[in-house]
């Protein structure tokens, strides 16, 4: 049956749409079609379900293990697609640079195959690609939360950025970012004239030697061809003249000239003529014809005039010629290259002769960037150090209706040894789950339950902000209960509105608030234990919440709608 849900709010134009899998452990051929929104994945303990974080790992390029393949199967393989219209991330220069093909209507398509002998293959829009090409897309389109680690909060670089987003700072830290960028290119100017005395010399001789021989050799752009010309002509003077003579003796000089010939046959037609006026036609062709032959022996006689068998002429130009090319092997493959080449040598030795004044123009131009860059980082940490307090109280706030009543969760701002590209700051995400204890980064948090809601609290407060589009969950309800449970559904459909999320859950109380609501159930075919799943309608859902509510009661299942409802 197919069921079609309501849009938990905003349209998501960035999701996952339909995840493929074929000979993965318990599934034989598995199609899932996923909706916008909040998407739950329910089912008996041991019927699959960890089978579909564990496929979406491996097509974002998670090492695969042989050991996953089918019983009976010598390959594995999964297909993800995705709808990335509204993907902030530059991904068609992303696919562009590593020679992948682009999207079509906005379908990004990823595929992993690997087989029993170790073989592994993979695919972008049908493009072959690497593994390390998988993992860096992933990054951009799905966040894991659980047991598999594919986290980006637990970074701080990513805190730092969503740090940033969350206080709208992106165009402070792009400001700041450009005057890095703007200073390692003037500090890259000044080593290029700080060098010691033997190496400045040495390049000083090198440049004024490749400027000289450039400007004495008065290159013309388009001057190549015409010599190279000249030198054939000249190379073959001899045998050019030759060819031309015999062709004025065939037209006026030989022994049986065919001018001569020509004008017996005119005579001839104008009898013709003479005696049937209908041939008049016929001499006229002959006198075009005459004409044309009169008209070749004049040019070709200028021709032969000019062929100038001169072995000065022909050494000059063939001089000119291997100058010609060997500046080509030098400096470039055209006489523009090369005319480029000395122009910028002329450049970087003007820059040498005057190293002095030079220098003091670079080191005026770093103080003051210098100082422009310490006054544009201490503003942006002082503008993160406002923000901080605000993004602590609402995260705690969510990690309170989460469960962790007396939790700690801090933000810690320290200077950095060099300026980053994002300014001088470091930062790190902490947290305590229990009161007494001290808090500590969040990649140190060990129990995946924790971790898990942690990054729910995160999402929560961060949805509008955060880039990555598809978040899935896996043991959020790890060690919850009661009412807790209700604010985890209720908060992942709240993420919903902004993000698709996709929920592995035991709980009745965090899928019932899902827009969709599937079930993983073990099958038994032909003597074969098969996982399959199902998109389930309201009546379906009703059925499926009561059964993890205890089974199929009058008071189970009220209570299954009362959920719903």
């Amino acid at each position: 049956m197919r069921f079609q849900p309501p849009n938990s709010g905003d349209e998501i134009l960035t999701m996952l749409t339909t995840l493929r899998i074929k000979n993965l452990a318990l599934v034989a051929d598995l199609t899932l079609e996923l909706q916008p929104g909040c998407n739950v994945i329910t089912g008996e303990t041991g019927a699959g379900k960890s089978i579909i974080i564990g496929a979406l790992n491996l097509v974002l390029g998670e090492r695969a293990d042989r050991a996953l393949i089918r019983n009976g199967s010598d390959s594995c393989s999964v297909e993800a697609v995705l709808n990335v219209k509204g993907l902030r991330a530059p991904l068609p220069g992303f696919l562009e640079e590593n020679g992948l093909e682009p999207c079509e209507d906005h379908q990004l398509v990823l595929k992993r195959t690997f087989t029993l002998t170790g073989t592994n293959r993979q695919f972008v829009n049908g493009s072959a690609t690497t593994l390390a090409t998988l993992a860096e897309l992933g990054k951009w389109l799905v966040d894991m939360h659980g047991p598999h680690d594919h986290q980006s909060l637990l970074h701080p670089a990513r805190q730092l950025a969503i740090l940033d987003a969350y206080g709208n700072l992106a165009g402070e830290r792009a400001a700041f970012a450009e005057l890095l960028r703007q200073r390692a290119a003037l500090e890259a100017e000044k080593a290029a004239l700080v060098v010691d005395e033997k190496t400045y010399a040495q390049q000083l001789d090198l440049l004024r030697f490749q400027v000289r021989e450039i400007e004495a050799a008065r290159l013309q752009p388009e001057e190549e061809a015409t010599v190279e010309a000249e030198f054939n002509r000249a190379s073959n003077a001899a045998r050019l003249l030759q060819l031309s003579q015999s062709v004025l003796d065939g037209l006026s000089e030989g022994d049986n000239p065919l001018l001569t010939q020509a004008g017996i046959i005119g005579r001839a037609l104008q009898e013709l003529q003479r005696v049937d006026p209908g041939a008049a036609p016929l001499l006229e062709l002959h006198a075009s014809a005459l004409a044309t032959y009169r008209e070749l022996q004049s040019e070709l006689s200028h021709y032969a005039d000019k062929v100038d068998v001169d072995p000065a002429r022909l050494a000059e130009v063939e001089e000119r010629l291997n100058l010609i090319h060997t500046l080509k092997r030098k400096y470039g493959a055209s006489l523009t290259d090369v005319l480029a080449f000395g122009a910028e040598a002329k450049r970087q030795l003007q820059a040498l002769e005057s190293r002095d004044v030079e220098l003091e123009r670079l080191n005026a131009a770093l103080a003051k960037l210098h100082a422009e860059l310490v006054r544009t980082g201490r503003d942006l940490t002082a503008r993160r150090r406002k923000i901080i307090p605000q993004l602590a109280r609402a995260a705690s706030q969510q990690l309170e209706d989460l469960g962790f009543k007396q939790s700690k969760f801090e933000i810690t701002l320290t200077a950095a040894a060099q300026p980053l590209a994002t300014g001088w700051d470091e930062l790190e995400f902490q947290f305590a789950p229990n009161p007494g204890e001290p808090a500590k980064p969040l990649r140190a948090i060990a129990s995946s339950g924790e971790m898990a809601r942690v990054m729910l609290a995160l999402k929560t407060v961060l949805a509008a902000e955060d880039e990555i589009p598809v978040l899935v969950f896996d043991e959020v309800d790890a060690n919850v209960g009661g009412e807790t449970a209700h604010t985890v559904g209720k908060k992942m459909r709240q993420i919903g509105h902004n993000r698709q999320v996709l929920c592995i859950t035991h709980l009745p109380q965090v899928a019932a608030p899902a827009d969709a609501h599937y079930v993983v159930t073990k099958q038994v075919r032909e003597g074969r234990t098969t996982s399959e799943i199902a998109l389930l309608g309201p009546a379906e859902r009703v059925t499926e919440l009561a059964r993890m509510l205890g089974g199929q009661s009058q008071a189970a299942r009220r209570h299954a709608e009362e959920l719903l409802g």
